[in-house]
């Protein structure tokens, strides 16, 4: 539904970028996957000399029905309080985003009470999901009308001169959701694919994996439908930033992918639009235990690995300030003629 409305790379710019890249006085593809980043970056803005220097991170904060089911450590309300802690500059992604020089972008989705902070964007679809266990988490149209307040997120940001949106999530129980969509994606069993989350103890993590099973055998999510596993077993937050994902295909704006809930919106993101996997940039692989599943699904392999599990977009973070490194010795380290170095050839 979405296919025709996005965009596609400019081989001339990717060309002209990995020619001047091969200038550089350096072994052929020496730099590695920062050079597979910036190629890819300069097809996504149609030129070989883009200016990235305006970033955002978008964090999409909802809660999740299925948290009755004693998924988590903590309550429901952890995901407003610490949404709040967003805008009072105290959490790690503030911390993260304030040394890379990144603005942030706080978005209230579906989280299950109302706030009147005006730094947290108001796109409430419900106040937290239903709890799926018991029955869908959402209507398909609320996933849907999720998916486009996300489209319509990049559009806001490609206006306002953001030139690399970071995905970011807050929702307690969201591990959940995201196992129980690479479950039916897949097929894998609990077991492997199942992490603690937040700190679950032993018995949680049982509690975990059979909310998973019955939501999936309440609901017979069609895995060939992602539209109707997102509704069935997702989150409002893994529905807004599959909306970022397609968003970014369809304005021409990378979008990176954080943790394992990011990497699952961005999972069902490319089932709804093929094309936009092309406007994705991975970034870490978290320490939850299905993350390696979704990258294999997506085709990808995360950058950086950290055994990091917070989320918030701390991983995302980090990668955009790679980029910008990656960018600055693009633009100025020396070429062979300037170092009086003949250049390296590529032998077939």
């Amino acid at each position: 539904m979405f296919e025709q409305l996005c965009k596609t790379l400019d081989k001339d710019s990717m060309i002209k970028a990995k020619n001047r890249l091969d200038s550089l006085s350096k072994p052929l593809e020496s730099l590695g996957w920062l050079e597979h980043v910036i190629i890819r970056l300069c097809g996504i803005y149609h030129t070989d000399s883009p200016d990235i220097m305006k970033k955002v991170m978008v964090i999409m904060c909802a809660d999740n029905g299925v948290v009755e089911e004693g998924v988590s450590q903590v309550g429901q309300e952890v995901t407003s309080i610490v949404a709040e802690n967003f805008t009072r500059n105290i959490t790690a992604i503030n911390h993260f985003t304030n040394y890379m020089k990144q603005d942030i972008h706080i978005v209230d989705i579906g989280m299950s009470s109302d706030s009147e902070n005006l730094n947290i964007h108001n796109h409430k679809i419900m106040n937290g999901t239903c709890n799926m266990v018991k029955g869908p988490a959402m209507t398909k149209k609320q996933a849907l009308d999720a998916i486009n307040i996300g489209i319509d997120i990049v559009k806001e940001m490609k206006s306002k001169g953001y030139k690399l949106i970071g995905t970011g999530e807050m929702g307690i129980g969201n591990t959940t959701t995201s196992t129980a969509i690479l479950h039916v994606f897949t097929g894998y069993d609990l077991d492997l694919i199942t992490g603690k989350g937040a700190g679950l103890s032993g018995e949680g993590l049982e509690k975990k994996k059979n909310a998973i099973m019955k939501a999936c055998q309440i609901n017979l999510p069609d895995k060939n439908d992602p539209i109707d596993v997102l509704s069935k077993v997702g989150g409002l937050d893994i529905a807004g930033m599959c909306g970022l994902f397609i968003g970014g295909a369809i304005y021409g704006i990378p979008v990176v992918i954080d943790g394992f809930i990011s990497s699952v919106a961005a999972l069902v993101a490319s089932r709804i639009c093929p094309n936009c996997i092309e406007f994705m940039i991975q970034s870490h692989g978290s320490h939850e235990p299905g993350t390696k599943y979704v990258f294999e699904q997506l085709g990808m392999e995360p950058v950086l690995n950290m055994k990091m599990r917070l989320g918030e977009g701390t991983g995302a973070s980090m990668i955009m300030g790679i980029i910008d490194l990656a960018f600055y010795t693009y633009y100025h380290m020396g070429t062979f003629k300037d170092a009086n170095v003949e250049q390296y050839k590529k032998h077939e």
